[in-house]
């Protein structure tokens, strides 16, 4: 696992308004950070049309191999064991991953 990859992740047990089923997620994490705990912090991907303030689209290619054009919904920041990491899917490109860090830097006033 690896920071701007993006794997297929299980949300069960999840109540409320969080996800559900099995979804494609990236991983925010740092590499260095990915080696201290079994820990992983991702942002879930949905293709439900619907954005909102933030939203960031990332469009299906042969790099990130997701299957629908998506939408990572950035609002949705979650940390989940390395247990329900089922598989790797894809690699988020840079554009994206400049996106994401400008947007953690407005969500975590850094």
């Amino acid at each position: 696992m690896k920071y701007g990859e993006i794997w297929l992740v299980a949300y069960s047990d999840s109540m409320g308004h969080e996800y559900q089923k099995d979804r494609p997620s990236l991983i925010i994490e740092s590499d260095s950070q990915l080696n201290i705990t079994n820990i992983i912090t991702i942002i879930p991907c949905t293709t439900q049309d619907k954005l909102q303030k933030d939203d960031i689209v990332i469009k299906k290619n042969p790099e990130n191999n997701l299957l629908y054009d998506s939408v990572l919904k950035v609002h949705h920041i979650q940390s989940f064991d390395k247990s329900r990491f089922i598989k790797k899917i894809g690699l988020a490109s840079d554009d994206i991953m400049a996106e994401v860090r400008n947007y953690l830097k407005k969500h975590f006033k850094l």
